[in-house]
């Protein structure tokens, strides 16, 4: 079976495009085009197109970043995981985005798909597709949990039962705040590694499918959310909960992600691998929310690993 890399990365410029339309009918602006290439040296090239939107009357800050960079070398972050791919030249492309609303009671919402192949002259090419999405709320609503979870076991179930609650799981596992004992939101889909070395139904055009389906499904899982919550009143305290909140973001990201650490140690473009950081953020020593608030609910009823459907 033969690895299209050229129509990965068609439908990736497009769904980025298809993302960045569907926001951008929400929250009423356009968002402004970065196309960038890096100079060809040693260690990495290639190139991609950030899209932005800062100071929206929806969205306070949003990017949709696609990339295809290639490397003669694997970076570390990669080799801790598979020794067997030290000394392969790489490719790798992806569409990654993080969603930060204006207003507390809209959840900010991450999604990514990407696919990786590594390559060595006289062997089999070592190729995963990987991705997903999780939601980041500042105050829970149940049925917001409830759609996300749904629309994600949706875009899971052409390929079997076992499929969302295993990526369900894996999201849960992943975006987890150790130091903090405490997830960092309500989750969703996870995956990563995804071929047919482990499990025999996950092809090259299986795990294209499965890829696609999640990216397509992004739009249906958040813009309803957002829809609901956008206009919602909200005051300092509501705001001063949300910027609190997102510290947490900025910790996991900088501490565990593994495309962010993929993205640095392999020579990346530091404006993109960052676009991710939230535009107003605080931090409190040893804040505690007043119990019995909605804040403490946050605490006490969405940060915790649950069957939401």
């Amino acid at each position: 079976m033969s690895i299209d890399k050229a129509a990965v990365s068609d439908y990736l410029r497009a769904l980025q495009e298809q993302i960045a339309q569907g926001l951008s009918a929400v929250d009423g602006a356009a968002f402004v085009h970065d196309q960038w290439e890096r100079e060809p040296d040693e260690r990495l090239g290639g190139g991609g197109r950030g899209l932005v939107l800062e100071s929206g009357e929806v969205i306070e800050k949003g990017g949709i970043n696609f990339s295809h960079v290639f490397g003669r070398e694997m970076p570390a972050s990669a080799t801790a995981h598979r020794p067997e791919l030290a000394g392969r030249r790489f490719e790798a492309m992806g569409v990654s985005l993080v969603m930060h609303p204006r207003n507390p009671y809209a959840p900010t919402s991450h999604a990514n798909v990407r696919f990786f192949i590594a390559e060595k002259d006289g062997a089999e090419p070592v190729w995963w597709f990987g991705g997903g999405y999780d939601l980041t709320p500042f105050y829970g609503f149940e049925s917001d949990c409830q759609h996300w979870h749904r629309t994600a076991q949706a875009a899971c179930a052409p390929f079997g039962e076992d499929v969302y609650p295993h990526f369900k799981r894996w999201c849960d596992e992943y975006f987890y705040l150790k130091h903090r004992d405490e997830p960092r939101g309500v989750g969703g889909l996870f995956f990563d590694d995804i071929n047919g070395e482990a499990d025999a139904r996950w092809n090259f055009d299986n795990a294209f499918a499965l890829m696609r389906s999640v990216g397509d499904s992004y739009l249906d899982a958040y813009v309803p959310i957002l829809e609901r919550r956008k206009d919602a009143p909200y005051g300092e305290r509501e705001r001063d909960f949300q910027c609190y909140r997102r510290g947490r973001y900025v910790e996991f990201n900088l501490v565990f992600d593994r495309g962010t650490l993929f993205g640095l140690q392999s020579g990346g473009r530091t404006e993109s691998i960052l676009m991710s950081m939230p535009p107003e953020v605080r931090w409190r020593y040893n804040w505690q929310p007043e119990q019995g608030s909605a804040e403490a609910e946050l605490y006490d009823t969405y940060l915790r690993p649950r069957d939401w459907l």
